[in-house]
């Protein structure tokens, strides 16, 4: 079933927008990730998406304590950022977390990726992050050879998900570019998409392409989308 995502993205122990994944380039801020994310369940998220951007960017998880209480709220939750290691991906799928998003890791260690992705079907999801058409790691910050479909082959024959993110528009709330997604078309694995959603009609498009799920941030916390209008989408024919 197609879902509606709001994304709670965490830095210094707020919730946070960042403009194309930059650092220091912060849009929006809100204190109390955990009253954050049980707000947008209690307008009737059934899945969030939860980023420690520390950790993306240090390389190492920093809010494990929130997000462990948020996993605790009971919905369905996906965590990425800073997982730089197996063991912690199993850590966070053991106590709670539905999916683990793997970006850095997924890039630099494939064949133990692909081993910890079969023992764990339908657990793990593939963080493709471009930056002006080439799959980028290590927080954003480097831009690969690679492109979004060349890596999604590498993990086609596992029973994982992808994430796309368009780190060009990502934070913008500009809208999507969706010639950019058309290469999703191709992909057999269910997929998800992030970056620059803006209105009802980019999560259509979305819904339309055979996605599994849209993550909504900026949009969200500026206004731009109220969820519970998106959320009407879940459950209308495309």
């Amino acid at each position: 079933m197609f879902r509606v995502i709001p994304a709670v993205d965490i830095k210094d122990g707020k919730v946070v927008r960042l403009r194309q994944g930059r650092e220091n380039e912060i849009t929006f801020e809100a204190e109390n990730p955990v009253r954050v994310a049980k707000n947008w369940i209690e307008k009737g998220a059934k899945v969030l998406h939860v980023i420690d951007l520390d950790g993306a960017f240090q390389g190492k998880l920093r809010h494990e304590r929130e997000i462990r209480e948020i996993i605790s709220l009971g919905a369905e939750v996906h965590v990425g950022g800073g997982i730089r290691s197996l063991d912690l991906a199993e850590k966070l799928l053991n106590f709670g977390a539905r999916r683990v998003i793997l970006g850095t890791i997924a890039f630099e260690r494939v064949g133990e990726v692909r081993k910890f992705a079969e023992r764990w079907k339908d657990r793990v999801i593939i963080a493709i992050d471009t930056k002006q058409g080439k799959v980028a790691v290590r927080g954003w910050k480097e831009k690969t050879e690679i492109t979004p479909l060349e890596f999604a082959r590498i993990y086609e024959d596992c029973e994982v998900s992808f994430l796309y993110t368009n780190i060009d528009i990502e934070g913008l709330a500009m809208g999507i570019n969706r010639e950019n997604l058309e290469f999703l078309r191709k992909i057999k694995r269910p997929f998800y998409v992030a970056g620059g959603i803006s209105s009802i009609e980019d999560i259509l498009f979305i819904k339309k392409l055979g996605a599994r799920g849209a993550i909504l941030g900026s949009a969200l916390y500026m206004g731009k989308i109220k969820l519970e209008e998106a959320l009407r989408l879940e459950h209308e024919e495309s």
